[in-house]
């Protein structure tokens, strides 16, 4: 008799939680206190060196990678030498490299599936050659839309179970981001989505700005995924000519002392990383020196009022 992927998957996952939840721990080293990020998703425009060594002299301690096609860290692009000297800059600036943003549409044709465990595969290589002692997660949206959720939500199990035999190959964990305008969009649908695949390779990362824009109150959302988050994005909301549109942090209502708090009393350690939002970067004038000096200097204040360091 045939088994279906989800009862493949607790069965193996069943079998083997002990072994790999150990292997996993060791590969992505939770840090003893959170650390503030700036993905460089906010600075494609700059060269890869001048983005990293501007997050360092702003005062973050580490950044997110984009690896997307026509990225500059796209690893297709980063040669055996290219991958020595982004590791050596990273470590002569003290920079942490937090995460690996990829932007990975689940619900596909079967080709562009295959496509995509590639991609993975090779962020997972990625991070291991940048962070050996310490892999950064990949992190990704799911795509689809919304109202279709309850039609997909089966199919993006047996999908994303593909994906948990990747990155458990690659050694490196995934963390799936639900979003506004996505399938997977509310905290207790993406809750439940990892727990179909029970591996301690699946994750999740939060960004509350999604669930903001729902009207869902922070401390609920939090309830629902903090117990399987293991990276948290950051950015604001604001009204523009009666529509609303993602901000840097800070210029919203976010209460950022409060949020951190909740994190912290969560026992939350990962990362936090601002993402700047395309619909701000794609702005005429926009400057991402400036964006991640005024996102650092609207988070600042939030992590020290709750006794948090930035850098160690």
């Amino acid at each position: 008799m045939s088994i279906t992927r989800r009862q493949w998957l607790q069965t193996v996952g069943g079998a083997a939680v002990g072994l790999a939840g150990r292997t996993a721990q060791a590969v992505f080293r939770q840090a003893a206190a959170m650390r503030l990020g700036f993905s460089l998703y906010g600075m494609k425009s700059l060269p890869l060196m001048q983005s990293l060594k501007i997050c360092a002299d702003i005062g973050y301690s580490g950044v997110e990678l984009p690896v997307m096609p026509d990225w500059p860290a796209e690893p297709a692009q980063l040669s055996s030498r290219a991958r020595i000297n982004l590791r050596k800059q990273l470590q002569d600036l003290s920079l942490d490299l937090l995460s690996l943003m990829d932007n990975l549409p689940l619900l596909v044709s079967a080709e562009q599936h295959k496509q995509h465990q590639e991609r993975l595969k090779a962020a997972g290589e990625l991070a291991h050659d940048l962070s050996p002692d310490a892999p950064p997660l990949v992190e990704t949206v799911l795509g689809g839309r919304p109202e279709t959720w309850n039609d997909v939500k089966e199919r993006m199990v047996d999908l994303l179970g593909d994906w948990e035999q990747v990155v458990r190959t690659a050694r490196v964990v995934l963390a799936v981001k639900p979003h506004v305008f996505n399938a997977l969009h509310t905290p207790e649908d993406a809750r439940w989505l990892v727990r179909q695949i029970d591996s301690p390779w699946v994750k999740l990362a939060f960004d509350y700005s999604h669930f903001e824009r729902q009207q869902r109150p922070l401390a609920e959302c939090l309830q629902a995924m903090l117990p399987d988050t293991v990276f948290v994005h950051v950015k604001d909301n604001v009204q523009v000519d009666g529509k609303t549109e993602f901000a840097l942090p800070g210029e919203g209502t976010i209460d950022y002392a409060g949020y951190m708090q909740r994190l912290k009393a969560g026992g939350y350690r990962g990362p936090v990383v601002v993402e700047v939002s395309a619909q701000v970067s794609n702005k005429p004038g926009y400057n991402p020196v400036i964006a991640a000096e005024r996102s650092y200097l609207a988070l600042q204040p939030a992590f020290e009022k709750v006794g948090l360091r930035i850098r160690t």
